[in-house]
C-alpha cells in the first residue's frame, strides 16, 4: 500500500466514523466535513476528479449543517 492509499484510507475511514457519531456533537459533523475535505485532496490528487469534486461539495455541506447547529 502506497501513501496515497493509505491517505485514502485514512480520510475515508474517518468520513464513516465521524458520520456514525454526528448525534453525539456538532464537533462529528465539523470534523466530518473536515474529513470529506481530505477525501477530496485524496480524489485529485489519485486523478479522480468527480470523487475530489464530490467530496468538496459534501465538506461544504457539513460545514453548513455544523454552522447551522452553532446558531
Amino acid at each position: 500500500m502506497d501513501a496515497l492509499t493509505a491517505f485514502g484510507l485514512f480520510a475515508v475511514t474517518l468520513m464513516l466514523v465521524c458520520y456514525a457519531a454526528e448525534d453525539r456533537s456538532p464537533w462529528f459533523i465539523l470534523a466530518f466535513a473536515a474529513a470529506c475535505a481530505l477525501g477530496s485532496i485524496y480524489g485529485f490528487l489519485q486523478g479522480a476528479w468527480p470523487f475530489g469534486l464530490v467530496e468538496a461539495i459534501w465538506s461544504v455541506v457539513a460545514l453548513r449543517r455544523w454552522l447551522g447547529r452553532q446558531a
